[in-house]
């Protein structure tokens, strides 16, 4: 089975990216996220019939041969089908105009920075001389237009303009696409944009005016992205953040907005987990402290100051280590004892050469291999970090590579070592409430 997906909480560029990938690849299953965005939930309502969508639960994942994945790069934010990066076997295609490297390896790509990801895959289907019917180049084009912002947003290129004639060359419906990309905007989102007025700020921030406002909100809020445009080009700042805080799912919404081509927001995004564009982005934080995520959206935009926050001052020490030549059986007990899921492993001159985590001992698949030495199944491919950096920047290193830990080194010696829980301890927890 070839299926094609994208990422949660779906847009129109990636449910254009999907039915384009049924285009493209014979036989191909459309697979849509259950999480969509409420601007999409009107079109697939009264499309429903035209496209055959399955849903992740729909799918039997030992029958997938080939992903397809559109418009994202992040395993994370594929919801169920995450479970797939677990399949050695599996080939895997991308189509991707973000900028910034994912974590999802492919064994082939389409990766450029062009305003909307449908304009890479329309592309394609150019090339092949594809046949659209009006209704799937009016969704189409309905995914560039929201992505580019109706061809204004600073992330659109000359290939989307292109992109879009053609497509209105195949028929594409104007006036279906000003019903359904309109965005809704009522009473919850006018007093939401009054709070925020209210309790507006500005500071200058590496050359930059940014505004970044916390409001704390209840239930289902929609089209909180159409309330961030708004109160940016009120405030008439170079980009602002809003960081909605609902007390009762324990969660954080933040979304960024930018006019400005030197600060990308869908690279802030990014770092929080989330994603985006140069020009618009956002990002889920569970159980987070809100003042805790306007110091890190502060720190990302500071790029290159310090923390008053040191690496240092969070890692653990003394750290235990492997010698290099010690047993899968030896570091298996010294694990246990410790209590920890990874070591590192180091040389006779106590420099760093691996490391070792639980995960690698599904590679010894006998009992005797249990008497090789730590450094036939380590990791040789070692990031660490220096203690003088920030707790935003050994994030951003482990939520990029998907890594738990990282050594820190000072004068080639291991001093310490700092966790994923760590990081997050400090940015959830520890800040005053």
């Amino acid at each position: 089975m070839i299926i094609a997906t994208t990422h949660r909480n779906t847009d129109f560029d990636g449910l254009a990216s999907v039915v384009a990938a049924t285009l493209i690849y014979t036989d191909c299953v459309p697979v849509l996220p259950t999480q969509v965005n409420p601007n999409l939930k009107p079109f697939l309502s009264i499309h429903k019939d035209l496209f055959q969508f399955k849903t992740p639960e729909d799918i039997e994942l030992d029958a997938v041969t080939k992903l397809v994945v559109v418009d994202i790069n992040r395993w994370d934010r594929l919801g169920r089908l995450k479970k797939l990066q677990e399949r050695a076997d599996l080939v895997i295609e991308l189509w991707d105009h973000h900028s910034g490297e994912g974590d999802i390896a492919c064994d082939w790509s389409c990766q450029a920075e062009t305003g909307a990801n449908i304009t890479l895959m329309v592309s394609r289907l150019k090339a092949e001389n594809k046949v659209l019917t009006p209704i799937q180049a009016t969704l189409f084009l309905a995914g560039l237009y929201e992505d580019t912002g109706n061809l204004t947003f600073p992330s659109t290129t000359a290939e989307d303009a292109y992109t879009a004639g053609w497509l209105l060359e195949r028929k594409a419906d104007l006036n279906i696409l000003s019903t359904f990309l309109k965005p809704g905007y009522g009473v919850k989102q006018k007093d939401i944009l009054f709070n925020m007025l209210q309790n507006a700020n500005r500071q200058q921030i590496n050359g930059h005016q940014v505004s970044i406002n916390c409001q704390e909100i209840s239930g289902h809020v929609e089209s909180l992205a159409v309330v961030m445009r708004m109160y940016r080009e009120i405030l008439n700042v170079d980009a602002a953040f809003g960081v909605f805080n609902n007390p009762e799912r324990k969660r954080c919404m933040v979304i960024g907005r930018s006019d400005t081509d030197s600060l990308d927001v869908g690279l802030i995004m990014r770092g929080l987990g989330g994603g985006g564009h140069p020009g618009a982005g956002s990002a889920m934080l569970k159980g987070a402290n809100p003042r805790a995520v306007v110091e890190m959206i502060v720190e990302f935009i500071q790029s290159g100051q310090q923390s008053s926050v040191r690496v240092s001052d969070l890692m653990s020490f003394p750290v235990a280590t492997l010698p290099a030549d010690t047993t899968m059986r030896q570091a298996a007990v010294v694990l246990r004892e410790k209590g920890c899921t990874g070591l590192p492993v180091t040389d006779a001159e106590e420099r760093i050469v691996g490391m070792l985590s639980r995960r690698d001992f599904k590679r010894v698949k006998t009992e005797t291999r249990l008497d090789s030495p730590v450094k036939a199944f380590m990791s040789t491919n070692v990031l660490t970090i220096d203690p003088g950096k920030s707790p935003m920047q050994a994030a951003t290193i482990m939520v990029k590579h998907d890594i738990g830990r990282l050594p820190v080194i000072k004068d080639e010696k291991v001093v310490g070592i700092i966790t994923r829980s760590d990081t997050m301890m400090y940015f959830y927890d520890l800040l005053p409430d």
